[in-house]
C-alpha cells in the first residue's frame, strides 16, 4: 500500500529556504569549503593583479560564498562563476554550480546558455593560460596541440557536472511522476472499494427487501386463511361437527403448507448465507468490497433460481381456498393463456394472493372479482370487491395488518418495469391492478 501524495511531500524541517537540515549542513559546508578554496586562489589573483593579498582573500571568501545559496538560485551561483573565471578560482563552485542548475526546474534554454557562457570562459582562460605557460617555459606546441588542449580541459570542467545534474533532475521528474501515480492509483482503488462497498450494501438491501416480500407473501396469506377457517371452525364447531372438521382439515393443509415454504425459503437463505461466507474467507482483505457486492448478487441470483415461486397454474387452486374460506370468488381469464418468465408468473400470482388477503382482512365476506387478461405484450390482473356485509358473530376474525401489503405488490410489479394502480371504488369496495410486460 503506497501512501498518500501528502506523506511524500518533504516535511520543512530545515531553516530558511532549506526542506531539511541536512540540505542546509551541506549547502552550508560546500560555502565554506568553497570560499576557503577561492580564498587560497585569491593570493596568486592578488599578486598578478598588483592589489594587496587582503583584498584578493576578501574577495575570494565572498566570491566562494555564493555556493550556499545554490538551490535558492542556481543562476545566480553559475553567474559569479563566470565573473570570476579570469581570476582562475572557483573550481568546486563552478562544479556544483553547473550540477544545480541542470538539475533544477529551470527552463532548458536557460540552462543551456549558461552552460554555453560557462564553457566559453572556461575556453578563453584555459586557452590564454596555456599559451603564456608555453611562452615563459618555452614549450613548443602545434598548430593544433593549443586548441585541442583548451577544448579538452574546458569540456572536462563543464561537461560532466552538466550531464550529471541532467541526469538526476531527469531521475527526480520521474521519481515525482511515478509518486503521482501511484498516488492517483491508490485514490482510484479507494474510489472504487468505497463503490463496491456500496454496491454490496445495496444488494444487501435488495436481498431483504425480497425475504421481507416473501415472508410476508407466505405467512400473511396462509395464516389470514387460517384464522378464517378458525374462526369458521369455532362458530360451527357445536353446530355442524362435519364441516368443524373440514374446516379443521383446511387450517392443517394451509399450516402445513406454509410450513412447507418457509422451510424453503430458509433454506435457500442458509445455503446462500454459506456460499458467501466461504468465498469471502477466500479473498484477501483488499477485495472484500468487490466480493461482497459479488456474493451478495449471486446470492439474489441463487434465490430466486433456486426458488422460482409459484406460477398462474396454482390461480384455480389459491382461488379455491379463499372460496373455502367463506369467501365469494368469480374468476376469469381472457386472452390464450401461454407460459411466461418465472418471474414475471410469480409477480402475477402474489398480487393476485396480497389482494385475497387484504380481502380477507379488511372485507371478510364481500364478493370478489379476480380478471386475469393474457394480451399481447403484456399480462393484466385486477381484483376487486364489492363493499362488505355487516359482520355477524359467527365470521368475526380480527386480522392484524401491516400495511406493508400494497408497497410489496407495488414494488414487485415495478421492478418489471409494470403499472401498480390500487384504491377504493365508486361502490365502496377496493380495486387492485397491475399490468406487467410479457418479457
Amino acid at each position: 500500500m503506497t501512501t498518500t501524495g501528502e506523506d511524500h511531500a518533504p516535511a520543512r524541517g530545515g531553516p530558511w529556504w532549506w526542506d531539511r537540515r541536512r540540505g542546509a549542513v551541506l549547502d552550508v559546508s560546500l560555502g565554506a569549503v568553497s570560499a576557503l578554496e577561492c580564498a587560497a586562489e585569491g593570493v596568486p589573483f592578488a599578486r598578478d593583479a598588483g592589489v594587496p593579498l587582503a583584498v584578493g582573500v576578501v574577495f575570494g571568501l565572498l566570491a566562494g560564498s555564493v555556493l550556499v545559496v545554490r538551490r535558492k538560485w542556481p543562476i545566480a551561483v553559475v553567474l559569479v562563476t563566470i565573473a570570476v573565471t579570469p581570476a582562475e578560482m572557483g573550481v568546486l563552485m563552478g562544479v556544483v554550480g553547473l550540477y544545480t542548475l541542470a538539475a533544477s526546474e529551470l527552463p532548458r534554454r536557460i540552462i543551456g546558455s549558461l552552460a554555453g557562457m560557462s564553457l566559453l570562459g572556461n575556453l578563453v582562460v584555459t586557452f590564454v593560460r596555456l599559451g603564456q605557460d608555453s611562452t615563459q617555459k618555452a614549450l613548443q606546441f602545434g598548430d593544433w596541440l593549443l586548441p585541442f588542449a583548451s577544448v579538452t580541459m574546458s569540456l572536462g570542467a563543464t561537461a560532466p557536472p552538466l550531464l550529471l545534474g541532467l541526469y538526476v533532475g531527469q531521475r527526480r521528474r520521474l521519481m515525482e511522476s511515478l509518486r503521482e501515480r501511484a498516488d492517483s492509483l491508490e485514490r482510484e482503488l479507494q474510489l472504487l472499494a468505497e463503490r463496491a462497498e456500496e454496491r454490496a450494501e445495496w444488494a444487501r438491501s435488495e436481498e431483504r427487501t425480497r425475504i421481507a416480500r416473501e415472508m410476508h407473501d407466505v405467512v400473511a396469506h396462509r395464516v389470514s386463511l387460517m384464522v378464517v377457517h378458525a374462526a369458521a371452525l369455532q362458530a360451527v364447531a357445536r353446530k355442524d361437527p362435519e364441516k368443524a372438521v373440514r374446516n379443521a382439515a383446511l387450517v392443517g393443509d394451509m399450516g402445513r403448507q406454509a410450513l412447507t415454504e418457509l422451510r424453503e425459503m430458509l433454506g435457500v437463505l442458509r445455503s446462500g448465507g454459506e456460499g458467501a461466507r466461504a468465498e469471502r474467507a477466500a479473498v484477501p482483505l483488499a477485495a472484500v468490497g468487490v466480493a461482497a457486492a459479488a456474493a451478495a448478487s449471486r446470492a439474489v441470483e441463487d434465490g430466486e433460481a433456486s426458488s422460482e415461486g409459484p406460477s398462474l397454474s396454482e390461480l384455480d387452486e389459491l382461488v379455491g381456498q379463499s372460496a373455502a374460506a367463506g369467501m365469494v370468488v368469480d374468476l376469469s381469464v381472457e386472452g390464450e393463456e401461454r407460459p411466461y418468465a418465472a418471474e414475471v408468473e410469480s409477480t402475477a400470482f402474489r398480487v393476485v394472493q396480497e389482494a385475497l388477503t387484504n380481502v380477507h382482512k379488511h372485507a371478510a365476506g364481500a364478493k370478489t372479482y379476480v380478471r386475469l387478461a393474457h394480451r399481447v405484450s403484456e399480462i393484466a390482473m385486477q381484483v376487486e370487491n364489492e363493499p362488505p356485509p355487516e359482520v355477524s358473530a359467527e365470521s368475526s376474525a380480527r386480522l392484524p395488518s401491516g400495511g406493508n401489503g400494497l408497497v410489496g405488490m407495488k414494488e414487485r410489479v415495478s421492478a418489471l418495469g409494470g403499472v401498480f394502480v390500487s384504491g377504493p371504488t365508486d361502490a365502496g369496495g377496493f380495486r387492485v391492478s397491475a399490468v406487467i410486460p410479457a418479457s
